[in-house]
């Protein structure tokens, strides 16, 4: 006799991770963090990447998007902090052949501890992650123990760390200690730890706009969003009524004074906020930059703002103008540099850059300066400006071009060039912010300007 063979009972169902709440957020901001931290490369490059190239943030709806970013960025200022926290609850790092684990631990590490993300969300979506990873997969129960001690001890260690010293590289709090002293150093860099707020610069009617979008009119003229949101949704942005850029960065600019008509080379153009600004005082503009991918963007905020300025691709040290008139009446020379004053905006510069960087940077700085001499025109001036806070890169290179260079003087920038920001001027007559200036209104980027004259 036959005996039934009993029917073979359904296997249960693995849950799909695919589905795990922000599964596709983490997943977003565990490559950035990675393209950052093992691939060396600048964040906003990585945005790009994964925006357009890989499309790990082009199939997140915009909240996600925005919610990736904002966990790497946050990892990345807090690197230092993350960093101490993990070595409470692991024996020894992660292993190389670990895939994506570490950037999953950071990025969980920030949200639990520095963006008040519920634990079981940060927790169940991360080890989620993992496990959609050949190499992470391993490590998922690690990561769930390490984030479950964090979610309950996390916030003691946290307290009492010392955020100054562990986010910011010696090299640079040791600059900025000997430039500005201990006081003035450790606010610089506490500020670095805050999201800068959205600044803009309009075409007019800078108090229409902030109402319109629910800003402030800044003492210099720029508008501050005090609400977020993507910037191509905001009213005007398609219109082209205003651009996107820091109200440190727009200041240079205005130093000219009255432009219209002027005959302006903008040297190191890109990404195109001081053209546009000075297209929409009426000179005639004369963008130029060696990088052709960087101008794309010019080009287009030009087209969007209505605005016009002749936009050229070229390496600055060996171009020559065309026609018969070689020199411009106004030279605007905003040189590549380390960008240490943008650092609230870029958090992963510190992680990025080092002392020898900026040696390099200091030789190339001074050639830029050179070649806007040789263009600027006789009784012109000259304008050179870097968004950063090393006196290498500022002070002291315009104190050396003005030693070698007879024919220029200072063309002191005072405070009523500066309107509401009176503190930078410097008692040597250059304009230098800090982003501990404004702090109640939400601080700015630092920068470095000086006015130079030609003689006639």
């Amino acid at each position: 006799m036959n005996t039934p063979r009993p029917k073979n009972k359904a296997r249960p169902k693995r849950p799909n991770a695919n589905k795990t709440p922000g599964l596709g957020a983490r997943r977003a901001s565990a490559a950035l963090l990675a393209a950052v931290m093992t691939e060396g490369r600048p964040l906003d490059e990585a945005l790009a990447a994964e925006q357009d190239v890989n499309g790990t943030l082009a199939r997140l709806d915009p909240r996600d998007r925005g919610f990736a970013r904002t966990i790497a960025a946050t990892a990345l200022r807090r690197q230092g902090q993350i960093t101490d926290i993990l070595t409470h609850f692991l024996d020894k790092p992660l292993p190389e052949k670990s895939g994506i684990a570490p950037q999953i631990l950071y990025g969980a590490i920030a949200e639990l501890l520095f963006l008040d993300v519920a634990p079981h969300a940060t927790v169940s979506a991360c080890v989620a992650l993992a496990k959609t990873d050949k190499n992470a997969r391993h490590f998922s129960g690690l990561l769930n123990a390490v984030l479950r001690r964090a979610s309950r001890e996390g916030a003691e260690l946290r307290d009492a760390q010392d955020a100054v010293a562990l986010n910011t590289p010696e090299w640079l709090l040791t600059s900025w200690r000997e430039t500005y002293g201990d006081e003035t150093a450790s606010a610089i860099a506490t500020a670095h730890l805050t999201e800068a707020p959205l600044d803009l610069s309009v075409k007019s009617d800078a108090a229409g706009w902030a109402e319109k979008l629910k800003g402030e009119v800044l003492p210099t003229g720029s508008v501050r969003l005090t609400e977020g949101g993507r910037v191509d949704t905001l009213e005007g942005y398609k219109d082209g009524e205003w651009w996107v850029q820091d109200a440190a960065a727009a200041l240079p600019a205005k130093l000219f004074g009255d432009v219209k008509d002027a005959r302006v080379l903008d040297l190191c153009a890109a990404p195109g906020g001081k053209t546009l600004e000075l297209a929409a005082a009426g000179a005639n503009v004369t963008a130029l930059d060696r990088s052709a991918k960087r101008l794309v963007r010019v080009t287009h905020n030009l087209k969007r703002t209505k605005l016009n300025a002749k936009v050229v691709t070229a390496n600055a040290l060996g171009w020559e103008p065309d026609g018969d008139d070689k020199t411009f009446t106004h030279v605007l020379v905003d040189a590549p540099c380390s960008a240490t004053g943008t650092i609230r905006r870029h958090p992963d510069i510190p992680h990025l850059k080092s002392t020898s960087d900026l040696a390099k940077l200091v030789m190339q700085q001074e050639k830029l300066l050179a070649k806007a001499a040789e263009l600027t025109a006789s009784g012109g001036t000259l304008i050179y400006c870097t968004c950063s806070l090393q006196p290498e890169e500022g002070e002291q290179r315009i104190e050396k071009f003005l030693a070698a260079n007879p024919a220029f003087e200072r063309s002191p920038i005072t405070k009523a060039d500066l309107p509401g920001l009176e503190e930078a001027v410097t008692p040597l007559g250059d304009m230098r912010t800090l982003p501990t200036f404004w702090a109640s209104e939400g601080g700015m980027d630092g920068f470095f300007a000086a006015r130079l004259k030609r003689a006639e």
